[in-house]
């Protein structure tokens, strides 16, 4: 079940509606709960697929414009050594 619903107003023709009605009445659930499940599945086979921050590609920035640190420096001891400062 959802846990936070966002009550909306839409309109639709008499004809579709007293389907809906018939339908939910048919299968003892309310219209509203019907309507809902019609957007999920409408989400599902219709709009495009959400992604993931894992189906990213990486990017490259290119080559650093210079060193941040000596050859010989490790960056803990950088960062150490700043906090000892």
């Amino acid at each position: 079940m959802y846990r936070h619903m966002k009550t909306i107003t839409i309109h639709v023709s008499e004809p579709v509606y007293r389907e809906f009605k018939n339908l939910a009445q048919q299968q003892d659930r309310s219209t509203a709960e019907l309507i809902r499940e019609s957007m999920d599945l409408y989400l599902e086979k219709k709009a495009p697929p959400r992604k993931s921050l894992l189906d990213l590609k990486p990017v490259s920035l290119g080559k650093p414009k210079r060193k941040i640190f000596s050859s010989d420096s490790d960056l803990l001891d950088e960062m150490l050594s700043d906090l000892r400062s």
